[in-house]
């Protein structure tokens, strides 16, 4: 168990990384940066999830469609970094993700919510209404929950196929390389190929890092699953919430820290009793 905590902690840890590395990259290659960071990460994971025998056939259409969805998971996250602070967009979008993946996986896959569950979700949309301060712009808040409707979405889409592989650990691993080909498409259907071939001299140590996060966050997910509950790994992982509100707060001296730390903790607390009630 000791290991399991250990491995969760520290995924959340580099998630936030990653994001902090994305939101404090410049307004104007911004893009470029999500697209190298995925890059990275997807060529990483890639050898390992051919290596443990790939995803298998049947997980293949949800493999795509999580793909898909990432492209808008990328746009909406680049966007309200542009717009909004970090302690506010990171929180924001990965709460209400959280909701989205709990509500479509109860009215789509079947998964049980009971009465708890509803009452966790009240308390999740309550730390994510203390998120918004007066001064923040409707586009900061939609583009954080457009986000967070992609997390949701995506994470949905994973869970299908995850359960429809032979072999989950090789699935979850070869999204990140999937999402990474999809992102190259849209970029380069935009004509951003000869920026980021430009970018990538000043750029690909902190791009290398970012996608070394996010590889390693995922590995080190999936290990821990094998030694703790999925509930309880998932639990410590959304610990990030509060991570993004105090890194925001205390490294990136953003304001309404103190009162978005706060609002992150109910949060958290909201998706801990979230992944209580489901596992009870």
């Amino acid at each position: 168990m000791m290991l399991a905590t250990g491995l969760a902690l520290g995924a959340a840890v580099l998630h936030a990384t990653w994001n902090l590395i994305l939101k404090t990259s410049p307004d104007d290659d911004r893009d470029l940066s999500s697209w190298g960071i995925f890059l990275v990460g997807g060529a990483l994971v890639l050898p390992v999830a051919v290596a443990l025998g790939g995803p298998g056939r049947a997980a293949v259409p949800w493999l795509t469609l999580s793909a898909l969805i990432h492209i808008g998971y990328v746009s909406g996250l680049v966007a309200a970094y542009r717009h909004g602070d970090f302690s506010l967009a990171y929180p924001l979008a990965r709460g209400s993700g959280a909701v989205v993946a709990a509500v479509g996986g109860g009215l789509l896959l079947g998964d049980r919510l009971p009465a708890a569950a509803w009452a966790a979700i009240v308390v999740v949309a309550v730390g994510l209404v203390g998120l918004v301060g007066r001064d923040v712009t409707g586009t900061t808040v939609r583009d954080a929950l457009l986000t967070g409707c992609a997390i949701g979405a995506y994470t949905l889409a994973d869970a299908r196929g995850a359960r429809a592989s032979p072999n989950p650990v090789a699935y979850g691993l070869i999204t990140t390389s999937a999402a990474a080909t999809a992102i190259s498409a849209m970029y380069l259907v935009r004509g951003r190929g000869p920026a980021l071939v430009r970018a990538l001299p000043g750029h690909w140590r902190r791009w290398t890092l970012g996608g070394a996060c996010t590889a390693t966050a995922y590995a080190m997910v999936m290990v821990a699953i094998r030694h703790a509950e999925v509930g309880y790994v998932a639990m410590l992982r959304e610990s990030s919430v509060v991570l993004g509100a105090l890194i925001g707060w205390r490294v990136l001296r953003e304001p309404l820290g103190g009162r978005r730390l706060v609002a992150s903790v109910v949060v958290l607390v909201g998706l801990v009793g979230l992944v209580l009630a489901r596992a009870a």
